[in-house]
């Protein structure tokens, strides 16, 4: 029977020469889902089926066409959870856990809250919500007929609901104590990643800034937020200025915060309750 320790070199070194930046972790988290078992738990196996040691392979061919390793794996983490993805949804990224935690932290000292995560794909955001915060009343907004299927099976078992419809019109329930969005904001010239291309379009590119939907979404939100609700916002690293104008009529506390290598990422505001303009 094949070693898996071979067969974890050789699944490293043809990711290597794939261009990956981390083709040991990708081999060891590819064999743990082949094997049905934790990526620490390999050094407790020994060998491997010619079966298992063939859907290896083949897995690590198709992770070294850029397929996403959460597409292979039909999982993606976020926080505590393991989130089910695949074709047709946006893979969450761990950059969007610190706009959660920023959620989770906002909400301290608000009883039975209602929150809305606008733009919810899998769930991410809403769910990080419910998890943390079981009195809550997290409704996720999404439009795509590709994105809802995998964010009905991500909430089963949540007490999270679904909103299905375009935030721009879809009705929503107020007040609300929080609103937290990961919208579509890179701009359509930008340079990404090979794996961004299996991501759906609408869920990624936003119009020549990037900014097609976000005034939109902060407009949704001043409507229905209560006086001292709060707002965040992910936002491509070029936004800041542009987030800190469409922040200025009703809004206090305008911050931006940066992501785990250094560029800015969300903006967060505090509703005082003025109609915006």
């Amino acid at each position: 029977m094949p070693l898996l320790s071979a067969q974890l070199r050789q699944a490293a070194a043809d990711l290597a020469a794939a261009g990956l930046d981390a083709p040991r972790v990708e081999a060891e988290l590819l064999a743990a889902h082949v094997l049905g078992t934790a990526r620490g738990r390999l050094l407790l196996i020994d060998t491997v089926t010619d079966a298992q040691a063939g859907q290896l392979a083949d897995l690590v061919r198709r992770r070294g066409e850029r397929i996403p390793l959460q597409h292979l794996t039909g999982t993606a983490p976020f926080l505590d959870r393991e989130l089910l993805v695949g074709p047709g949804v946006f893979i969450p990224r761990p950059e969007t856990e610190l706009l959660a935690r920023w959620g989770i932290e906002a909400l301290r000292g608000t009883a039975d809250p209602v929150v809305l995560d606008l733009c919810s794909g899998s769930g991410a955001l809403a769910i990080a919500i419910a998890d943390a915060r079981p009195d809550a009343r997290v409704h996720a907004v999404e439009r795509s007929e590709d994105a809802l299927p995998w964010l009905r099976r991500n909430i089963t078992g949540t007490r999270v609901s679904v909103l299905p419809g375009d935030v721009r019109s879809v009705a929503l329930p107020a007040p609300v104590d929080l609103v937290l969005s990961n919208p579509p904001y890179v701009p359509l010239a930008a340079a990404v990643s090979p794996e961004v291309a299996h991501d759906p379009a609408e869920a990624v590119f936003a119009g020549d800034e990037g900014l097609d939907l976000i005034p939109d979404l902060i407009r949704r939100a001043a409507e229905v937020l209560r006086d001292g609700g709060r707002l965040g916002v992910e936002h491509d690293d070029t936004h800041t200025e542009a987030m800190s104008a469409l922040l200025a009529d009703g809004w206090t506390d305008v911050a931006t915060h940066r992501d785990l290598a250094g560029r800015p990422r969300f903006t967060t505001a505090v509703w005082h309750g003025r109609a915006p303009s």
